[in-house]
């Protein structure tokens, strides 16, 4: 049997246990989004919830985990009689692979058997299986956008479709969505990122006792795990009821309109695009009011609720880091207070927070003070959200400075509490720290120039400023690839335009019908067809030949040397960059980032689905030195080289960001003869009266379009160009 490390003994962390208890106590606030670095717990703390939830009773032999009390009338193993006897079962926690198929995710017709049999016959996926019970994601944004839109469309509907050739299957899917993800390995976009109810941001505590007792807990349940999870058998077991008696209590708690208006004025002021925020914030603070034991919302509920649920709603661009303004959150609802109407449970001054001003865990994130066992403070009830103590591997949460605390003088824990300032020095592109600035902070003037502390030494470097990105054509690869989806070249796929058909290789995931007609057609009177209808044989079966667009590697490779700095190019150039990296986000691009300067070249970015970690890397690129143009080629040629062995079908575009001069040693010919083959974009950054024309002959070499920096904000005139010359 496995033993599930357990919930109330993860060390602080504090949002997150919040954000996913909140989720268990009501369905309806729309799942949760951990984001974080590696290491912090994040698949640990989920798992050990699902062991949590109160147990639930299935139709015997229904596939879909249908309620005897309630059947869903559209099972597909249906219909069940209302009221039959049902078998008591755990709370099913199901866990999506990144590499798992729509079919997987969704169920999938057997389309054969349904043209040549006549049988309906479908078999569930994972969406079925997680019905009633804890749908995980790991790895969230990696996987590909048509899978997210489908989970999120789900767990929105409660519902899943299923349609395939005029044969349509549903079925319930009603799931706790638990998604996660390190930013380093890329962001959701926007539209997605909305659709998750409540946000979370976690890393691992910089406190030395805290990372010891998070050790100290790991080791002894490594050691002997069935002896830990009994020393925390009573906390388990008072959550476990806690959890239930707060769900039935949620359908009598009330939302005043008072506190509907401040939910209201909270979300304007903070002008999240869209009405899911006030939703999302409604739910989740009804629910923290059912967890607290409140019969009504208070102001407590919507700043917790409020905490959670809009962080990620404030991005304005994918370079924005998730933030809240913690001032601006307890002057809008102090503002808006009014009159709160006590619940049962509110007699220590609302949602828990002790007269004493103590934050979560007595100041430790829910550290015990002792061993780390039960009754030394790491049980329920002794921190602000009643959630315990607890710990696991290399996690934990950091205390948040002190300026970041509360109205009460709390740690906000979890990350989730940070100085708007020190959030924004540390994010690649820094979100405002109040509404209305649309979230985006510029690196201070398009021309000024600062020393860089990390520059190399013997060399005058400078870091230019970063001016606001523009739109730029698409630049994309030549021919039709097979690479994963996006939206910069032409690729055969599984979803885009019909443009023909094909004998299926395995199992026919997209009939297309005319074909497969066509092909049954002269056959018919050799086969005893009488009457109407088709006689169909399995060779008979096409399946659709789509063409789409693919995202590739996009690798830039910038000159970073002196000749870049003269009269302020740098500031253009890294603006065009920025824009650049802005397009490969937007059409779901790998990118990589290679600077070149002094006397090498080197890779400021290997290549990543994190675009923010290149922007962050170009803001603060350096300029000086001479120009190492061959070995900023032959880097190249290495870093592309590795990638085809890694990922052999997504196609490369090498974009070279130069004035085209060659002042260190090495053969630029022989380097530019390794990228042989690489679909590659110059980007002539040469200006001034006098021009050389060395990148127009450095493109020539590379086969490479050339694309002049001025006028790489003409949309209009770069496209009418590259298109004639493609």
């Amino acid at each position: 049997m496995i033993v599930t490390y357990p919930f109330s003994a993860v060390v602080g962390l504090d949002d997150l246990k919040l954000a996913l208890v909140l989720n268990a106590v009501s369905p309806r606030v729309g799942g949760v989004l951990v984001r974080g670095e590696k290491g912090t717990a994040k698949s640990t703390i989920v798992r050990a919830l699902a062991a949590q939830l109160p147990s639930v009773a299935v139709v015997p032999g229904c596939r879909f985990a249908c309620d005897p009390a309630a059947p869903d009338p559209g099972c597909p193993d249906g219909p069940h009689e209302p009221g039959a006897e049902g078998v008591e079962r755990p709370a099913a926690l199901v866990e999506l692979p990144v590499g798992a198929s729509e079919d997987r995710l969704a169920g999938s017709l057997d389309v054969e058997r349904a043209l040549t049999e006549g049988v309906k016959a479908f078999e569930p996926g994972l969406l079925a299986a997680a019905h009633r019970g804890v749908l995980y994601v790991d790895e969230v944004n990696l996987l590909h956008d048509h899978l997210v839109d489908l989970l999120l469309d789900a767990a929105a509907l409660g519902t899943c479709y299923v349609e395939r050739e005029s044969v349509s299957v549903r079925h319930a899917a009603r799931f706790l969505l638990v998604g996660t993800m390190n930013p380093e390995e890329g962001e959701l976009r926007p539209q997605l990122l909305d659709r998750f109810g409540l946000t979370v941001e976690v890393r691992a505590s910089r406190d030395p006792e805290e990372r010891a007792e998070v050790v100290r807990r790991r080791l002894a349940f490594e050691a002997d795990a069935a002896a830990f999870a009994a020393r925390w058998a009573a906390e388990e077991s008072a959550l476990a009821a806690r959890i239930a008696a707060a769900r039935a209590r949620v359908p009598g708690v009330r939302l005043p309109d008072a506190r509907l208006r401040q939910i209201a004025t909270v979300c304007a002021a903070f002008e999240v695009d869209g009405l899911r925020a006030d939703l999302v914030t409604a739910n989740a603070a009804i629910a923290h009011a059912a967890w607290q034991g409140r019969d009504a919302v208070t102001t407590e509920d919507v700043r917790a609720a409020a905490r959670l649920s809009l962080p990620h709603r404030r991005r304005r661009d994918p370079f924005d880091a998730p933030g809240l303004d913690e001032r601006l959150l307890e002057e809008l609802l102090e503002r808006t207070a009014g009159d709160d109407e006590p619940g049962p449970g509110d007699d220590d001054g609302g949602g828990g927070r002790g007269d004493d001003g103590s934050g979560p865990g007595n100041g430790a994130g829910g550290r015990s003070d002792g061993d780390g066992g039960p009754g030394d403070g790491g049980g329920p009830g002794n921190d602000r959200h009643g959630l315990g103590g607890g710990g696991r591997g290399s996690a934990g949460t950091s205390p948040p400075p002190a300026d970041a605390a509360g109205p009460d003088g709390a740690g906000m824990g979890a990350g989730m509490g940070a100085d708007p300032a020190s959030a924004s020095a540390s994010a690649p592109a820094s979100a405002s720290a109040g509404p209305g600035s649309g979230g985006r902070d510029h690196a201070g003037p398009p021309d000024s120039v600062e020393p860089s502390d990390g520059a190399p030494p013997g060399d005058a470097h400078r870091v230019a400023g970063v001016a606001a990105p523009y739109r730029v054509p698409l630049l994309e690869v030549p021919g039709l690839g097979e690479g994963a989806a996006g939206r910069r070249s032409r690729s055969r796929t599984r979803r885009g335009r019909s443009t023909g058909s094909r004998r299926p290789d395995g199992p026919i995931g997209d009939l297309h019908v005319p074909a497969t007609l066509l092909a049954a057609a002269p056959h018919q009177r050799g086969r005893g067809r009488h009457g109407t209808g088709l006689v169909l044989r399995g060779d008979d079966l096409r399946e659709v030949v789509r063409e789409g667009r693919e995202g590739n590697l996009v690798l830039f490779v910038v000159d970073a040397s002196g000749s870049m700095a003269a009269r302020k190019r740098m500031t253009a150039v890294k603006t065009a960059v920025l824009s650049l990296l802005l397009d490969a986000y937007q059409r779901r691009d790998k990118i990589g980032l290679i600077t070149f300067q002094g006397t090498g070249a080197r890779v400021a970015l290997p290549p990543t689905s994190s675009v923010e970690a290149g922007a962050a890397r170009l803001r603060s690129l350096p300029t000086g030195g001479r120009t190492p143009l061959a070995a900023g080629l032959t880097r190249a040629a290495e870093v592309l080289h590795v990638e085809r062995l890694r990922d052999p079908a997504r196609r490369p575009l090498l974009v070279l960001v130069t004035d085209g001069r060659a002042t260190a040693g090495g053969d630029v010919d022989r380097a530019a003869a390794l990228l042989k083959g690489t679909a590659s974009v110059v980007v002539d950054c040469e200006s001034g009266p006098v021009r050389l024309g060395l990148a127009v002959r450095l493109a020539s070499r590379l086969r490479a379009r050339l694309v002049p920096l001025d006028s790489l904000a003409d949309l209009g005139a770069v496209v009418r160009d590259y298109r004639k010359a493609v």
